[in-house]
């Protein structure tokens, strides 16, 4: 069984359904779920922030999101770092208080339980408060960016070889 969900960051609501399997299928069907009631079918734009699962993976992925519904906008975060999407911050509760321990006999006790979950987030939930704040951001930038011009600054020119990068300062 494949939980799909998707997750609205601004509402902290969560839109679920459990397929049999994973696939294309399924993940359009939420899809379906999603763009189709509001405020997300009449929205100018939706963003749907996706890992690089098979089931939303490239640009066919998108183009197949962005065919089916106009304002929709797929957008991958880099390889290894679904930690990004703030949807798996929801999976990441949903296995520890849900899944864990793993004391099901049958199928639909998973799903039930998975459903009333859902229903209970989404009724005491509020966003996510990052605290990597946009200024963090910009300072990790600067000290990222300092030692590359500065070793690019250093090296002689019509050298062919680079040397390597110097670790920013943590």
């Amino acid at each position: 069984m494949s939980r799909k969900a998707g997750y609205d960051v601004h509402h902290a609501q969560v839109f679920g359904h459990c397929a049999a399997k994973t696939g294309i299928v399924p993940f359009m069907t939420l899809v379906e779920k999603v763009m189709t009631s509001e405020p997300y079918a009449s929205a100018k734009r939706v963003f749907w922030v996706v890992d690089n699962g098979s089931s939303h993976r490239g640009k066919a992925a998108a183009d197949r999101l962005a065919a089916r519904f106009l304002n929709a906008v797929m957008v991958h975060t880099p390889v290894h770092a679904s930690w990004l999407n703030q949807v798996e911050i929801y999976f990441s509760i949903v296995q520890r208080k849900v899944v864990s321990p793993n004391d099901f006999t049958r199928l639909d006790q998973v799903e039930d339980r998975l459903t009333a979950f859902g229903r209970r987030y989404n009724e005491t939930a509020r966003p996510f408060e990052w605290k990597f704040t946009q200024a963090d951001l910009a300072d990790l930038l600067a000290r990222i960016e300092r030692p590359e011009q500065n070793e690019h600054s250093q090296q002689p020119t019509g050298c062919d070889h680079q040397t390597a990068a110097s670790p920013a300062a943590a």
